[in-house]
């Protein structure tokens, strides 16, 4: 993916609380749960949902919600294409790491098994 400061920038300074309830909407819209979204949000970042309504309450920008996270030690394992780009090649990391959540989100719309998606051996 190319890399455009201009994008890097407005992906990073976008609230988290923005984009969250787009996230339950896809979900529950394709007949998953706001609980398996939360379960793939803690996989990848070490939220609970406690402090996830924390920092959705702070209203935080993607830059500081994936600051305080804890990456999975798998999210090399996260491969594919969203948005029109291929996640394991994004060279800006909080990008990558926003596009990591889109890509997890979208395999729970698309009814992929939790197994497949918290990349479970």
């Amino acid at each position: 993916m190319k890399s455009t400061s201009h994008h890097d920038e407005r992906i990073a300074k976008m609230k988290f609380s923005s984009v969250y309830p787009h996230y339950v909407d896809k979900v529950e819209k394709k007949g998953r749960t706001k609980a398996e979204l939360h379960q793939v949000i803690e996989w990848l970042t070490g939220f609970d949902e406690q402090k996830l309504q924390e920092l959705i309450g702070e209203q935080v920008t993607f830059e500081t919600f994936f600051q305080r996270a804890t990456l999975n030690s798998n999210v090399h394992l996260i491969k594919g294409v969203i948005c029109g780009y291929r996640v394991e090649e994004i060279v800006n990391p909080l990008t990558q790491q926003v596009r990591y959540l889109d890509k997890l989100v979208d395999e729970i719309a698309r009814g992929r098994k939790m197994e497949k998606i918290l990349r479970v051996a």
